[in-house]
């Protein structure tokens, strides 16, 4: 409801008061007057015409008295309106930040963007990168002093913003009258730089980071909606392109969004009409002889691309829950083939997969289902998963291993992790980047990161896997340096089931 405020109206009332006693006073001193004036210029002397005189004095000051008032009453009103509106803003305001909530947020950006709108405006969206390893690392106390250290530079570095939080570790700020893109650019630059500038927060240092997405009305969009949509995408794209960035929005990231949504659409229906192929890649034995396992990968058939691989879409998937259902399809086709293929299959499963509350019972029962114990399954997970993984996360992966379903790290190397988050997780293989690989014999660096994984993993008693095998050389160098096991195109490429089990027919014979 309205957020009243008693001393305000009280003053606009005693203000309305005096003018009203004031105008009073002075009517019925005009009226005396003008009648003492028609008296006496009837029946006395022409010596005493100041009467009338008086009265149009009276009537001078009448006028001034109500203008004045008029001023006063009309300040009086202004101000109490002003203490209304900030009112309502303080009923509207987070509780932790301070900062505009959601809706209230949201109804300011309709009052200023809409077609046709006067005056321009900027719009900044910002999300804090990694709040979530605060939190888990050092408690939500931390995590709420972090997100006050952001409202602080903010309002430092943008005094003039009208900031609202939008979710638990993201804004949208306003600034009414920017449209220049260049101007904008340079301020979220700014206040980037402000944020990687150590302050302490819990009991240790920390530097902050945020992705910031620029978008400006009317230019970008005419609409409150539209114009936080397209903020949105030059947000995405900056998360997508390593975080800790700013970036405005531009006409080709709008038909990148647009490509998107026809994968999106595409991709359901080839799961519908099962386009969706499932292809096993043999994991060899570092003899090259002896087969250990496969991996299972997905490809779509489309009809008119040919055969897409999985860079093409999966990102597109993660972005719904149609990774969910992809993952699901890829499962339930392996359980359907692997007493054909007579080894255990490894599946790869999405980051996004690994959110999901209810992802370890659902692939357990689905195994189930199919009569499939654990240990002929495992799952391979990125290594960012190590980096970022949370509580969920990490219950999936122990509920999975409970079950004995077995656990890889896949593409260790990719994304640089620590070698001291393996002491984090239990998992049964480690899977060195193809990326090391190709560059084993030329590069000592890469060498070197082989063997101190294959180190590593005798250690911890579990499975090393070399990706990306292609040359003899290649494998010859990883039996010197102790490797457990290849995958590559030198001992066997991905191809359908069908295919597979042709080539050992042929082999048997």
């Amino acid at each position: 409801g309205a957020v009243r405020d008693d001393s305000s109206l009280r003053s606009v009332l005693e203000t309305y008061r005096a003018v009203s006693i004031g105008g009073a006073i002075l009517v019925a001193l005009t009226f005396a007057f003008s009648v003492a004036g028609v008296v006496v210029s009837v029946h006395a002397a022409p010596q005493l015409v100041w009467f009338p005189l008086g009265a149009a004095l009276t009537m001078a000051l009448m006028l001034v008295l109500w203008r004045i008032g008029y001023r006063m009453l009309r300040e009086q009103l202004a101000k109490a309106e002003m203490q209304r509106l900030e009112g309502i803003a303080r009923a509207h305001r987070d509780a932790l930040t301070g900062a505009f909530n959601r809706s209230y947020f949201i109804g300011e950006l309709k009052r200023h963007v809409y077609t046709g709108a006067m005056v321009p405006m900027g719009y900044l969206q910002l999300d804090m990168d990694h709040l979530k390893a605060v939190n888990d690392g050092q408690g939500h106390a931390a995590g709420d002093a972090a997100l006050l250290h952001l409202i602080e530079t903010i309002r430092r570095v943008i005094p003039d913003a009208i900031i609202g939080r939008l979710g638990g570790d993201e804004f949208g700020i306003a600034l009414i009258g920017q449209d220049n893109k260049r101007a904008l650019g340079k301020l979220a630059d700014r206040l980037l730089g402000e944020l990687r500038r150590e302050v302490k927060i819990g009991d240790r240092m920390t530097r902050l980071s945020a992705t910031i997405g620029i978008a400006v009305a009317p230019f970008d969009a005419e609409g409150d909606v539209e114009l936080m949509s397209r903020a949105d995408l030059a947000l995405y794209r900056g998360k997508k392109q390593g975080r800790a960035m700013a970036l405005t929005y531009d006409h080709d990231m709008l038909v990148d969004d647009r490509h998107a949504r026809s994968i999106m659409r595409e991709l359901r229906g080839a799961l519908l009409l099962n386009k969706i192929k499932v292809y096993y890649q043999p994991v060899y034995d570092v003899d090259g002889v002896t087969l250990r396992s496969y991996e299972a990968l997905v490809r779509w058939h489309h009809s008119h691309r040919g055969v897409v691989l999985p860079g093409q879409f999966i990102a597109v998937a993660e972005q719904s829950d149609m990774i969910d259902r992809l993952g699901e399809a890829v499962l339930r086709q392996v359980c359907i083939d692997i007493d054909r293929l007579d080894a255990p299959v490894a599946v790869n499963v999405s980051p996004v997969q690994l959110r999901r509350p209810e992802f370890a019972e659902r692939f357990i029962e689905m195994l189930g289902q199919a009569g499939v114990a654990g240990p002929r399954i495992a799952i391979e997970v990125t290594e960012s998963v190590l980096m970022k993984a949370g509580g969920v996360e990490t219950a999936n992966l122990n509920t999975l291993r409970r079950h004995g379903v077995r656990i890889a790290i896949d593409d260790l190397g990719a994304g640089h992790a620590s070698l001291e988050y393996l002491r984090s997780f239990a998992f049964d293989f480690i899977k060195i980047d193809r990326s090391h690989i190709a560059k084993l014999l030329k590069s000592p660096v890469d060498r070197a990161i082989v063997t101190a994984v294959c180190d590593v993993a005798r250690a911890l008693d579990v499975e090393v896997i070399a990706e990306g095998v292609e040359t003899r050389e290649q494998l010859e160098q990883l039996r010197r340096i102790g490797c457990n096991s290849v995958q590559g195109y030198l001992l066997g490429r991905p191809v359908p089931l069908a295919a597979r089990s042709l080539m050992l027919k042929k082999q048997a014979a």
